[in-house]
């Protein structure tokens, strides 16, 4: 952190708090000089750690470090909102996700659900970086707020250059194997399960083993770079797991009662000769396995929408090209019921369509009996939540990272039409960005 000391800008702020000014959500905030979000974040030895950057990247970058609260439900976090909006003024925004199935098993230190109120936040717009201290004085001891607050700030480090990405070897082990791959679509596309489940999204994981961990906050550096029009983002709840990713599906977007969404569902490769990629962008939208798997995504949410908005509106269906692949999209516009809230929304949405399948209890069901790998917050939700508005991603083409250990996650859609040696080709294809990036490409 360059700048003309920030941390006591914000202690003196802190020390010059009245009295009266001690209740409900406070921001202070000074203006720092910080050249890479991800690198201050990876110096520091304060968790949890959280990265975000919006799919339209014009709205800047943001880190959030510790917690004021941190919540497991959403029940909980609902209940919080509610509270600190009784109080008026400024409102917090709560960052963190969910797990794919919060009834299977997960990743260790990530349960079903998990957000958290950051104690210190930075924001970049443009060319400027604000630092923000955030405090709560509604359901805790003034003196042990700011105590809190103060130990946070003494704990901040200076910004670092990120770890150099030095080449690794891996061992490779997917799961499950390409002949159980084969087995599972042969029953999904058997007439017998699609006459009631039309599409089961199946995964793979792909378990990287390695001597040495590369950094998860300069491995996302490095995959960002190359995945324009995607979501980023980072978390780390403690020092021995992370997850990262770049999706390029958005759950939602809510600004007020205005609801964005999106049916992205329908896969083809990416080639390099511009002619070709256009053929393929032309044949995807006419194919008719892959129009079938996004109107089988674009259905049932308009469907769940139904009791929560006034109308939805379903956009053209047109190609979003991605670095290696190129997908169908359909973009919905909602006006929400007056008093839906986020846990409402994120009770009813995930999982999609586009990573869980149709119907969703038979489509959870398979995926249940015979995926034996733990999704965890694979296909789950990641990203923000206030009052005012949320901003939403699925978090697929992301990796999970352990001592040791780097799991990358794919899906496919299977309905009738479906080859198993196509999807697997596909799965491929959605790794492929990171996997050239650890010199496996």
């Amino acid at each position: 952190m360059q700048s003309i000391d920030p941390v006591g800008g914000l202690k003196h702020q802190l020390d010059t708090l009245s009295e009266t000014s001690r209740k409900g959500f406070i921001r202070l905030t000074t203006s720092c000089q910080v050249d890479c979000l991800l690198g201050w974040l990876s110096g520091q030895t304060v968790f949890p750690r959280f990265y975000w950057q919006a799919r339209d990247s014009r709205g800047g970058d943001y880190a959030a470090l510790g917690a004021v609260k941190a919540f497991d439900s959403l029940t909980a976090l609902h209940t919080d909102i509610a509270a600190l909006s009784g109080y008026g003024g400024e409102q917090p925004d709560y960052v963190g996700g969910m797990a794919f199935d919060a009834s299977a098993p997960g990743w260790q230190h990530f349960g079903g659900c998990h957000f958290f109120l950051p104690r210190i936040e930075l924001r970049r717009h443009q060319e400027e970086v604000l630092f923000t201290l955030n405090l709560r004085f509604d359901d805790r001891c003034p003196d042990t707020e700011i105590a809190q607050a103060r130990a946070c700030l003494n704990a901040l480090l200076e910004e670092q250059s990120l770890p150099y990405l030095s080449p690794h070897s891996y061992q490779r082990e997917d799961s499950p194997s390409k002949s159980s791959w084969a087995a599972w679509v042969a029953k999904v596309t058997h007439p017998d399960h699609l006459c009631h489940t039309p599409k089961v999204v199946l995964s793979r994981e792909t378990r990287l083993t390695t001597p040495e961990t590369p950094s998860p906050w300069a491995l996302l550096s490095r995959w960002q770079a190359g995945a324009v029009d995607c979501f980023h983002f980072g978390i780390q709840l403690t020092s021995q797991e992370a997850f990262i990713g770049c999706p390029p599906e958005q759950l939602y977007r809510r600004e007020g009662q205005h609801l964005m969404t999106e049916a992205l569902a329908g896969t083809t490769r990416r080639v390099h000769d511009a002619l070709q990629d256009e053929r393929l962008a032309a044949e995807l939208l006419a194919d008719t396995k892959n129009t079938l798997e996004n109107q089988c995504v674009y259905q049932h949410i308009l469907t769940q929408l139904e009791p929560l908005a006034h109308h939805a509106h379903l956009g053209e269906a047109h190609i979003v090209k991605l670095r290696s692949v190129q997908h169908i999209r359909r973009l919905i516009h909602a006006e929400l019921q007056d008093g839906v809230t986020d846990q409402q929304l994120l009770e009813t949405l995930p999982p999609t369509p586009a990573v869980g399948g149709v119907p969703r209890a038979a489509a959870m069901d398979f995926i249940r009996q015979h995926e034996r790998h733990q999704r965890g917050w694979y296909a789950g939700v990641v990203g923000r939540i206030s009052q005012a508005s949320s901003d939403l991603a699925v978090a697929i083409r992301c990796a999970h990272i352990t001592p040791g250990v780097m799991c990358l996650y794919a899906g496919a859609g299977i309905v009738a039409g479906s080859r198993p040696d196509e999807e697997w080709h596909e799965l491929d294809a959605k790794i492929a960005d990171i996997m050239s990036l650890l010199g496996m490409g």
